[in-house]
């Protein structure tokens, strides 16, 4: 599929452009989901990986420990908004991904089922090129001595050949769905710590 193929040079593109000129990330993010009702699967690979981007960060601050605790319960927030709204656009990414290959899909497929999403295997390559942009800055490192360079190139060198191995295993399987190999199917994450009626925390306190 063109547009996944599409999404994950994003996922790359966008992660370095974002760490150049985080001015314009927000910019970007809300002129992608300004338009959510007309959103194709390469834009909502992007706003996922913004979501990614946004853990990314939070959760680096939030493991210091020279900062105040309002410090660290602010990150905690922002975790479970970013978080929500991460797991929203893997859910929607399967259902725009279903919606346009449905139609073209033997309808005797076989009754067997991958264990993750097309949308949760997105998510993997969004961390994945998340892990590959920072371990190249730790490569790289001038302050760094030769022992944590030379262990952070090993790392980056495993992480890209993982991240080429991914994206085959994601187009194998797609390839599985149209041979009717595997049969599709959505799979919800029904968040509950968030949710208000679901969360004894909140609902009891209320």
């Amino acid at each position: 599929m063109e547009d996944l193929e599409r999404g994950f040079g994003a996922q790359v593109e966008l992660t370095s452009s974002w760490h150049v000129e985080e001015g314009g990330m927000e910019a970007e993010y809300e002129s992608i989901m300004a338009s959510a009702c007309t959103l194709d699967l390469a834009d909502i690979i992007a706003a996922q990986h913004f979501m990614n981007y946004s853990l990314w960060h939070v959760e680096d601050t939030a493991r210091r420990l020279d900062v105040p605790a309002e410090t660290i319960a602010d990150c905690k927030r922002k975790i479970d908004v970013f978080n929500q709204k991460r797991n929203d656009l893997m859910e929607k990414a399967d259902e725009t991904i279903m919606n346009a290959i449905s139609p073209f899909l033997p309808p005797n497929a076989a009754e067997k089922y991958n264990t993750e999403t097309l949308g949760m295997a997105i998510d993997r390559m969004s961390i994945m090129a998340l892990k590959i942009f920072h371990m190249r800055e730790q490569a790289e490192r001038a302050d760094a001595g030769q022992e944590h360079i030379a262990k952070c190139r090993r790392k980056l060198s495993q992480l890209m050949e993982q991240r080429v191995w991914l994206k085959r295993a994601i187009f194998d399987l797609v390839d599985d769905f149209f041979a009717g190999r595997k049969s599709i199917r959505p799979y919800f994450q029904h968040k509950m710590y968030n949710d208000e009626t679901l969360n004894p925390e909140l609902y009891g306190k209320s």
